[in-house]
């Protein structure tokens, strides 16, 4: 089956549904009239009504399984069907046979539901992409352009309450973002000056400027709509040994009824008519259609499930994958932690006033842009402190600064630079036992020794322990992997309940590590967000990125989170499991229901009025059991 992914196709889909469903019902119409005026005698205006209600029934169903046969050189479920009603109609079973057309096109009609209902995520998010853009000129004035006629460096003007047409980042103005488009969060963020912008996304307040950087084809926004619709088109494992079984049981049934035409009469004494009907029945009740339809709608309705809450599966079979995951990895910074450090500790010395030493520690850290320098910076300035900025100051590579406050010379960075001994002496060793929870501790020193400490770490996502509690109490076994020392990396697996860690692990060990895992447990996620994460990513059974992480996190990956919330690997989980249970519920059913009515065609227990409901019925009834993985489950 086809999935459909323009713009235009995905408008045809719903229409086909309509189509479909239409012609159903319509042929329904005509087959209650054919039988009324059957059972008043008017068999000359009930059997043109059958054939009408055949040829609108059936058309689509019919051409679908021609193309489909001439195509694939290959009879399909579609075209059992088709010999059945005709056989049906040979031996004057009018009704039955138009009933079975009726019921194979509701369900036809069921499955095309099922697909545009999985589709309404890609349409929704085709809707959300802004077509036109405010292009700036050389002259200062805007023209509104296609957006698809921009060039990288292009200068664009976003006006209130409109989308942000690509990738870039502001030049002039600010302005509180909506990024409901791209992560789910509904609280808008104050953007300025510098900050990254994303197509798809809605300016709410101020006019800003921007500037392009990425082409309109490599927006983050295309790429959750690349990934969405490559999920949609990919079939899980499951799926695709159904259809090449599909193929080789049609044989066998076409083969099977043709013997079953002629054996019976010789071996039971069976008159003609009866051998020929009960073919029929068998061509009817052995064709596979509810074993086909077992996974597929299950399977895109869990794709669609998972689109909803932020989960964006590259394909039906990553979906599958996940649900038997025994082990997963995790790397830290960035996934487990929020990948920017924070300012945790700040201790001065004894007489020392706190927030002096604060304001001028920052002062000078002002002026640097480390990541550390920054973190101290936000602090004070969390804290109200007023910052002096015109600081003469000496950045010393690997190790600190040097600064002149007072006519008096500052010392500031790691105990090298400052001296060990001072720094180990300090508030009777405050500073060892901040570095055994894994923080670093940056000390700042005059002519009398040490002033201040003050420790910082990249602290844990709030939602980390959180989601390591729901896989552990899934039974799935919780390993970090991180290239951080062994100090930092056993405070932190500490601090998420993580089952184990490896510290000082380089990309290259990350793989080797991620292979012993899976000689262990066989079925292995990995978690990353970084480039370094990439070759684990795919050595993985499922790789999950991070929303916001880089590009070649996001391309290397299995499935996506979009919000990084780290819960969603565990409702993601869930959701594996859900269509794995529904899936097997859907195909024993399925089995069962077929060798029964086999069985009870052999025994003559079942006519094809019987036969046609029992087969067709749990056809329907197996979409729909599917269709319950749309439902939300928290």
């Amino acid at each position: 089956m086809t999935i459909l992914v323009e713009r235009q196709p995905q408008k045809s889909l719903g229409w086909t549904m309509h189509l479909e469903l239409t012609a159903a019902i319509l042929s329904g119409v005509l087959i209650l009239a054919a039988w009324l005026t059957g059972i008043h005698g008017v068999e000359s205006l009930s059997v043109p009504l059958y054939i009408i209600a055949f040829l609108i029934g059936g058309f689509t169903k019919a051409k679908e399984g021609i193309e489909e046969t001439i195509k694939d050189k290959e009879l399909n479920v579609e075209m059992l069907m088709v010999f059945a009603a005709i056989g049906s109609a040979v031996i004057g079973y009018w009704a039955e046979g138009a009933i079975l057309i009726f019921i194979f096109a509701i369900s036809g009609a069921l499955e095309t539901y099922t697909l545009n209902k999985s589709h309404k995520e890609i349409s929704a998010l085709m809707e959300l992409q802004p077509e036109e853009a405010w292009l700036i000129q050389e002259d200062g004035t805007d023209i509104k352009v296609p957006t698809a006629s921009l060039k990288v460096g292009a200068i664009l003007l976003v006006k209130p309450g409109e989308r942000i047409p690509v990738d870039g980042n502001i030049t002039y103005g600010t302005s509180s973002i909506d990024l409901a488009a791209i992560n789910g969060e509904s609280i808008p963020v104050t953007k300025e000056a510098g900050d990254e912008l994303f197509a798809g996304t809605v300016n709410l307040s101020g006019a800003i400027q921007m500037k392009m950087t990425k082409p309109s084809s490599e927006t983050l926004f295309q790429k959750i709509i690349t990934l969405v619709q490559s999920a949609q088109s990919e079939k899980s494992p499951s799926q695709q040994f159904i259809e090449r079984f599909e193929g080789t049981y049609v044989k066998v049934v076409i083969i099977t009824v043709l013997v079953m035409m002629i054996l019976p009469h010789f071996l039971f004494g069976w008159e003609w008519k009866i051998t020929f009907y009960r073919a029929i029945v068998l061509l009817v009740v052995a064709s596979p259609c509810a074993l086909v339809a077992s996974i597929m709608p299950a399977t895109l309705a869990g794709v669609s499930n998972g689109a909803r809450k932020g989960i964006l599966f590259k394909g039906g079979v990553h979906l599958e994958h996940l649900g038997s995951l025994r082990a997963i990895a995790f790397d830290k910074t960035g996934t487990l932690t929020n990948g920017k450090p924070i300012v945790t500790d700040f201790h001065v010395r004894e007489g020392a006033n706190e927030t002096e030493m604060l304001a001028v520690l920052a002062s000078i850290e002002s002026q640097s842009n480390h990541p550390l320098a920054v973190a101290i910076t936000n602090y004070a300035i969390e804290k109200g402190i007023t910052l002096e900025r015109n600081l003469q100051i000496e950045d010393i590579p690997g190790h600190g600064i040097r600064a002149i406050v007072d006519e008096q010379e500052l010392l500031i960075g790691n105990p090298r630079f400052v001296g060990i001994e001072l720094a180990s002496e300090f508030q009777q060793g405050v500073a060892l036992s901040l570095a055994d929870q894994g923080k670093t501790v940056i000390f700042m020193r005059d002519d009398m020794g040490i002033i201040a400490a003050v420790a910082l770490s990249d602290t844990l996502r709030p939602e980390a322990v959180e989601a390591i509690r729901q896989l552990k109490q899934a039974g799935i076994l919780t390993v970090m992997l991180t290239g951080d020392n062994e100090k930092t990396a056993a405070a932190i697996a500490k601090e998420a309940g993580l089952d184990s860690y490896v510290a000082e692990c380089l990309p290259k060990m990350k793989v080797e590590h991620l292979k012993r895992l899976l000689l262990d447990h066989k079925n292995v996620g990995m978690v990353g967000d970084g480039i370094n994460d990439a070759p684990a990513l795919a050595t993985a059974t499922s790789g999950i990125a991070m929303g916001e992480g880089t590009d070649v996190a996001l391309e290397t990956a299995d499935i996506v989170l979009m919000q990084n919330d780290l819960r969603r690997i565990s409702y993601a989980i869930k959701l594996s499991r859900k269509m794995q249970r529904i899936v097997k519920q859907n195909v024993f059913f399925a089995i069962s229901v077929i060798l029964a009515l086999i069985v009870s065609n052999f025994l003559q227990v079942v006519d094809l009025p019987l036969g046609v409901i029992g087969h067709e019925g749990s056809t329907i009834l197996v979409i729909l059991n599917g269709l319950r993985m749309l439902n939300h489950m928290g």
